[in-house]
């Protein structure tokens, strides 16, 4: 990529993804102009239209402006989520720079100190720990993450007196391998992606590649049971269990929230506080204090950042708690996820009934995951079931919601529209409800809670 000086302005094809989002915000506070082309209006793509990017939605060369027609100044950057464009045709026949996010992500970061985070779960919500430490202490940082961080209400944090960068290090398309981190986290490497990779085996042998991204003298941190021992960069494990190199003891609940010591490999940390829940949650607070602990972060900084963690939109986004109904919504959309999500509902609500509606995301994560995903459903009371969210693939044969439910065993199950869902709500037949997937089900947290009166 070239010297950032040369760079004008900054085209993004896909700038609604939360990924790209941040790249797009990041060029703007840079001062270069910046705009972008998606397919769909959503919340995300009108808060950067609201602070004056220009954002269009159809697939067309004339909604372009002038202003990123110059080749010599211009750096336009593509989300392979995104399929073929004539928006991207044009600018690669006229010989514009044209660069994936990972490019990009992968070229600031080497201007910084980085602590990547990768997994297959978690690294959203390990992030954004990570960046919230360093964010409320001494040190500062900037940031890229894959979600909305409730404290800040932005995915990108910059600072103009920190060279520490904490970026999330995505394995779709092997992405990550652009990054060269100073500390590495790996959260899990469940398989994934399969339409990507393959196999899973193939898959970790991406993310060993990863592990082979750090820096000369950096460090890898991975959770307790992960195939990394055999790295040659300093490491570390982590989990909730004493055996590990970075661990939690002395855990109990207190007014809703974790109190708990952490222990270090050289010292330990009593009497934390911490609001999310989820013992999945606790053990990626876990990951992020090993990180900051190899950063140098004091006791009180540490203790501080985690007793003021708000959470990330979307992630145990917990929207009405009272004694007769609770509504959460979740990114939830692995096999993993949804059963760690339900896993806390039932830790946090013990003895009550609780309804899901899950909206898949992709046909070939739905293929490969489908008893998977039925086991795990089946943890619920009720199900109710959406059509899948294709995103960027074409429908498979024989691969339907309808398939799926069939292979639910849960006491009460169906398969309904958007629309259906929510008008089946109501606060006479709702315990606990949650919301999962990765699609737009998001785009119901607003009825649904209309329709429960708030």
């Amino acid at each position: 990529m070239r010297d950032l000086g040369h760079i004008q302005a900054v085209y993004l094809i896909g700038i609604g993804g939360i990924g790209m989002s941040a790249l797009a915000r990041y060029f703007a506070v840079q001062g270069k102009a910046v705009a972008g082309y998606d397919r769909t209006q959503t919340e995300l793509t009108k808060e950067l239209e609201s602070s004056g990017i220009n954002i269009h939605y159809s697939d067309s060369t004339v909604e372009i402006s002038d202003t990123f027609k110059n080749p010599e100044n211009t750096l336009v950057i593509y989300t392979p989520a995104v399929k073929a464009l004539n928006e991207l045709a044009y600018f690669q026949a006229n010989k514009f720079e044209v660069l994936k996010r990972s490019e990009v992500l992968g070229a600031l970061s080497r201007s910084y100190n980085t602590v990547a985070v990768a997994g297959t779960h978690g690294k959203t919500t390990t992030s954004s720990i990570v960046a919230h430490l360093l964010k409320s202490s001494s040190q500062d940082c900037n940031a890229f993450l894959g979600g909305i961080s409730s404290n800040y209400n932005t995915n990108l944090l910059t600072s103009t007196s920190s060279n520490l960068m904490v970026v999330e290090a995505d394995e779709f398309d092997r992405s990550f391998l652009t990054l060269t981190p100073n500390i590495a986290i790996v959260t899990s490497v469940d398989a994934d992606h399969l339409d990507i990779y393959g196999s899973a085996d193939e898959m970790l042998k991406s993310f060993h590649d990863f592990t082979n991204c750090i820096s000369e003298n950096g460090t890898l941190i991975y959770r307790a049971g992960l195939p990394f021992s055999d790295t040659s960069r300093k490491s570390f494990t982590y989990s909730l269990q004493e055996k590990s190199d970075y661990h939690a003891s002395n855990l109990s609940v207190v007014d809703g929230k974790y109190t708990f010591s952490m222990h270090a490999p050289t010292r330990t940390i009593s009497d934390l506080t911490f609001g999310m829940p989820g013992m999945h949650n606790l053990e990626n607070a876990v990951a992020a204090f090993a990180a900051v602990d190899q950063l140098g972060l004091s006791d009180a900084e540490i203790r501080n950042g985690f007793a003021s963690y708000k959470g990330v939109k979307r992630r145990f986004d917990v929207h009405i708690n009272t004694d007769k109904l609770v509504y959460i919504d979740d990114y939830a959309h692995h096999p993993t996820e949804i059963s760690a999500c339900v896993n806390s509902v039932r830790e946090l609500f013990p003895g009550r009934k609780v309804k899901g509606i899950f909206q898949p995301h992709l046909f070939s994560r739905t293929k490969d995951h489908m008893t998977e995903f039925a086991s795990s459903l089946s943890e619920l009371d009720e199900v109710t079931l959406l059509d899948i969210y294709p995103a960027r693939e074409e429908p498979m044969p024989g691969i339907t919601s309808s398939v799926l439910l069939s292979q639910i065993n849960a006491p009460s199950k169906e398969l309904v529209s958007k629309t259906a869902a929510v008008e089946d709500i109501s606060i006479d037949n709702v315990d606990v409800l949650l919301t999962m997937g990765a699609g737009d089900i998001d785009q119901l947290v607003a009825p649904i809670k209309h329709k429960l009166g708030l």
